[in-house]
């Protein structure tokens, strides 16, 4: 049975969603992202791109090319509603499927040819998708992963594409190296530098060549541009770590701020821990100057689950890291090593009474919402909430007004 592969992305998705919502931004070009200083690209419109605006670049660079662009920050709630509505009909639809973002989704087909044909029924379901989300999507069919994402994006926008099996290494000869998954903006550099600009070049070096230069990741590039990929789907993604992030707005100082945000972070994290009956063995803090220089420190603990126990292990790891008296650009906290169960009781320092605060606080979070109910020492933290499950087994979704 030959295997197939189908890739599915959602054009401009979040650009997408806005129009749904308002008609009036259809064919204008449009930003969505944050709109502070500090705010990044999260999706643009096609008729921006014409100015060189892309996603992930500075807001203000944006606005500086694209003055006439409408702006606008973005929900990750309503995206996430669009993007379940389309998972639910890829769900009904295909044996396995692996979403693997918010708006991009692989699926397996093999050995569905003998009964329906394969280009035939992606087609139909495209359409379906089209029909009942109104979301212009696009796809690629081959024999993998790699092969069918780069036919995506060849086909874009809202079109579809198939690549026959054996064709693999012809259709993408003549594309940009920079086309092929897996090659960044370093890697790029250092192909450009060999003189290689297409993949048709990679294709013609020897293995040992890019082995030599850029150790296994060489021997990945060098087998992606012979479109050999033998990766799996993943139906569900294991969470082996949790973690938020907050950049301000200007840089600051100001140390109650400054806790007042590790300790909502350091908070709601163990909820979401408790929530999904998991505990966590290794706590981290990360902080990143005005100079953009980044550290972090880490700490082992016994696996725990609760707020008396992470909140002050947060404060200290975060004392013992801010050493420069510097301006902080960003902090953040991750939790990782992270296992099921509950937590268990500390037989001399805990009580039954602190344990049922916390499933009464847990309850009041889970019918009211994540920022209901918090600490004193956290209040006046902004945007610290997850809004889901980040042990659902689906990718986390990129927040569209998300600072870098």
């Amino acid at each position: 049975m030959k295997p197939t592969i189908l890739h599915l992305d959602l054009d401009t998705f979040f650009v997408s969603c806005e129009r749904l919502l308002d008609s009036r931004l259809m064919k204008r070009p449009l930003l969505v992202g944050g709109l502070g200083d500090r705010g990044v690209v999260a999706a643009c419109s096609y008729e921006t791109r014409r100015f060189g605006v892309h996603s992930g670049m500075s807001m203000k660079v944006a606005r500086r090319l694209c003055p006439e662009a409408t702006v606008i920050k973005g929900n990750a709630g309503t995206y996430m509603k669009f993007s379940d509505h389309v998972t639910e009909i890829i769900k009904e639809s295909v044996p396995v499927f692996e979403k693997a973002s918010v708006d991009e989704f692989y699926a397996d087909l093999s050995g569905m040819d003998r009964f329906f044909g394969c280009y035939k029924y992606a087609s139909e379901m495209r359409q379906r998708i089209l029909k009942e989300t109104g979301l212009p999507i696009s796809f690629g069919l081959s024999q993998n992963k790699v092969v069918s994402k780069v036919a995506t994006g060849e086909a874009k926008p809202n079109n579809q594409m198939k690549i026959d099996l054996g064709l693999e290494k012809e259709f993408l000869a003549p594309l940009h190296i920079r086309k092929l998954p897996s090659v960044g903006e370093k890697t790029y550099g250092l192909l450009s530098n060999m003189g290689v600009s297409t993949i048709k070049t990679v294709q013609e070096l020897p293995l040992e060549l890019l082995e030599s230069g850029f150790g296994k990741h060489g021997r990945t590039i060098w087998m992606r541009a012979q479109g050999l990929d033998n990766s799996p789907l993943v139906p569900f993604h294991e969470r082996k770590s949790i973690s938020t992030e907050r950049t301000y707005g200007k840089d600051t100082t100001d140390m109650v701020k400054l806790e007042t945000t590790l300790f909502a972070m350091a908070e709601n994290l163990a909820y979401q821990l408790r929530r999904a009956n998991k505990m966590t063995g290794c706590v981290s803090v990360k902080i990143r100057y005005s100079d953009f220089k980044t550290y972090t420190k880490q700490k082992r603990v016994p696996y725990t689950s609760a707020d008396h126990v992470l909140v002050p292990l947060v404060k200290e790891l975060f004392t013992s890291l801010y050493d420069r008296r510097m301006l902080i650009r960003l902090v953040g906290v991750n939790y990782s090593h992270i296992v099921g169960g509950h937590y268990q009781i500390d037989l001399f320092a805990d009580d039954e009474k602190l344990l049922n605060l916390y499933q009464a606080m847990d309850r009041v979070r889970s019918r009211f919402g994540e920022s209901s109910l918090m600490r004193a020492s956290a209040l006046g933290a902004h945007s610290i909430g997850r809004g889901g499950n980040p042990f659902d087994g689906q990718p986390p979704i990129l927040l569209a007004h998300r600072q870098q």
